[in-house]
Order: C-alpha cells, then sequence, then structure tokens
C-alpha cells in the first residue's frame, strides 16, 4: 500500500508517498480500505520529531480516517465487513489500509461525505470528552474557546449551538473572527488588538465563563483563569503557548476553580470506545439530520500530504485539512 510514514522528522518535505506492507487487523480490530484521512495538529508535532506514537502504535501519521471495513481481526464482528466507517486510530491513517479498533469504528452518518466523515473523530471526541464529560458543560453554559476557527475550535462552536451553549472564542484576525460568528460563535475577539480578558468580562458584565477550553497553555492560563465564573472550569488540550504556567493559587481557592486537561490519542481503548457509545447515542442524529456538519477547509490527495502540512503550518485554514486517499 502507499502511506505516508517519513523515516526522519523535519518540514512538511519529509512527506513522501512511501511502499508500506498493508497491516494485518489483530484482536477486536477492523482492517479498513481508507477513502479519506483528517490532517491534526498532532501530526505536524510527529513529524517534527516531538510527538512520538504510544507503544504498540503505528509510525505512519494519522488520527483519524473514513473508509470501507474489508477484514475483521478474531473477536471483531465479522458482519460489519463492507460498511464504511469513520474511526479514531491512534496512527496509521495516512495510508491506503489501516486497522482500528472495533470501538472506534462508528458507521458513516446518512447524508455526509467521505471527507465530511473523516473530518470528525479526532476533534468530536476531543471536544465531547472534554467539554461535556470533564467540563460537564450544560444548556445555557458560557465557554471560552481558543483557536476558535481551528478544526477544535470549529467543532466546539458546531457543538455548542447544537446543546445550547454560549460559545466565545479568539481568532487571530478579522476574517477568521468574521466566519467564526457565520459558522454559530456568539462573540469572537481578535487576540492581536483586543485584551480577550477585558472583552470576555465586557461580554459577559463581569461575571465569567462557564469554561475555558485551551489549546495555548503557557501565559494563556493565568489569563484564563481571570475570564472563569467562580466555580468555572479551566480545560487545556494542548500546549502550543508553551508547557510551563504561574498561577495565583489563592485566586483558584477563593473562587473555587477547578483546572484540568488531557490528551486523546494515548486514553486506553476501552475509554476511546465508551466516547464512541455516547457519540452514537447523542450526537449522531443531530449529524443525520443536518443540525450538525464538519466544517472543511480543503483536501489534498495522499500524495500531496506536504501541501496539507504547509496550509495546516501556515495557519490560515478554518476547519479541517483532509486527504482525499480513495
Amino acid at each position: 500500500m502507499i502511506a505516508i510514514d517519513p523515516d526522519e522528522p523535519g518540514g512538511p518535505e519529509v512527506l513522501k508517498p512511501v511502499a508500506r506492507p498493508i497491516p494485518t487487523p489483530g484482536p477486536g480490530e477492523y482492517l479498513i480500505q481508507v477513502a479519506a484521512a483528517g490532517v491534526n495538529r498532532p501530526d505536524v508535532i510527529q513529524r517534527l520529531g516531538q510527538y512520538p506514537p504510544p507503544a504498540g502504535a503505528p509510525r505512519i501519521l494519522g488520527l483519524e480516517l473514513s473508509g470501507k471495513i474489508v477484514g475483521a481481526g478474531a473477536g471483531a464482528d465479522p458482519v460489519r465487513v463492507g460498511q464504511t466507517v469513520c474511526a479514531l486510530v491512534a496512527g496509521g491513517a495516512y495510508a491506503e489500509y489501516c486497522c482500528a479498533p472495533s470501538g472506534q469504528c462508528l458507521p458513516v452518518p446518512a447524508g455526509l461525505s467521505m471527507i465530511e466523515a473523516a473530518a470528525l473523530p479526532e476533534t468530536l471526541f476531543t471536544v465531547w470528552s472534554n467539554l461535556f464529560d470533564s467540563a460537564h458543560v450544560t444548556e445555557g453554559s458560557v465557554v471560552l474557546v481558543h483557536g476558535g476557527t481551528s478544526g477544535i475550535g470549529t467543532m466546539a462552536i458546531s457543538l455548542g449551538r447544537v446543546f445550547g451553549l454560549t460559545v466565545i472564542v479568539t481568532c487571530g484576525s478579522d476574517q477568521k473572527c468574521a466566519r467564526a460568528l457565520e459558522i454559530g460563535a456568539a462573540h469572537a475577539i481578535n487576540y492581536r488588538t483586543h485584551d480577550f480578558v477585558e472583552e470576555v468580562k465586557r461580554i459577559t458584565d463581569g461575571r465569567g465563563v462557564n469554561v475555558v477550553l485551551d489549546m495555548v497553555a503557557g501565559s494563556y492560563v493565568s489569563r484564563n483563569l481571570q475570564c472563569l465564573a467562580e466555580g468555572g472550569r479551566h480545560v487545556t488540550i494542548a500546549v502550543q503557548g508553551g508547557m510551563q504556567a504561574e498561577i495565583n493559587m489563592a485566586s483558584v481557592m477563593t473562587r473555587r476553580l477547578t483546572l484540568t486537561g488531557s490528551t486523546l490519542r494515548a486514553r486506553s481503548a476501552a475509554f476511546k470506545a465508551h466516547v464512541a457509545d455516547t457519540l452514537l447515542d447523542r450526537v449522531w442524529l443531530h449529524l443525520i439530520e443536518g443540525r450538525l456538519r464538519p466544517i472543511v477547509d480543503t483536501t489534498f490527495p495522499l500524495s500531496e500530504a506536504a501541501k496539507a502540512h504547509v496550509r495546516m503550518d501556515a495557519g490560515k485554514h478554518v476547519g479541517k485539512i483532509v486527504l482525499r486517499i480513495a
């Protein structure tokens, strides 16, 4: 099969198509003929040599895909062979074939293309498990999301619209702010021209937000805490701004704030299967009936994975970048 499996870390130019053996599904896994694969920020970090795959995961890049099940390992239901699915994987999606745990394979929602389906798993699993499970948002919650036009940001906006959240986002330009509002954000703050802490206070009449979903970390953490209402929750899902933060713990105590965070890739198959079951129960009907759609920015053929990463590195995309494979 053709895959993107660079031998050395580096820039986008290391992402060249190579021949690799078709994988064999292990116990509880399906072999999927891949139609499309989503491009995510962790792929970039892995390409740079800073995010090695978890033990046992393929070295081939790619954390999400859509395609057709063409084989089943021991313990995986053979009845599903032939079905089209989208799947969350720990690696291997930038290829013509990929193995996925059965519990992480979800049916492609009626009405969605394979490109759209490939744009779902990574952001949907991440946003749901962190906002709805960890941060316990409910209808009426006010949420601040950084990176409002990223894949995570656009999914948070879209889910927020469906589930009655008020979503405030930050973006790096007026154009991106306008696009975030079109997608469904209640408010969009250009962090290059405005102090988001002051803007959040203004928007919420000084009350603050219930939850901050943060992928920046670093110096943003102390500022994020200033945005929280009493009893608010701060959820970190990436550290693009640095791994160290200095915060006022007295404020955390007196305002009863909660700080938490997670990564998805290294979580157990059982955890991911639980999230998949919840999504199937709570979210899938919204996809089928058209109330929820992933935002797709651009697509590239697998052979042009390098160009996809150039676009990701430039930070000009809105929503998901997707590789077309079949």
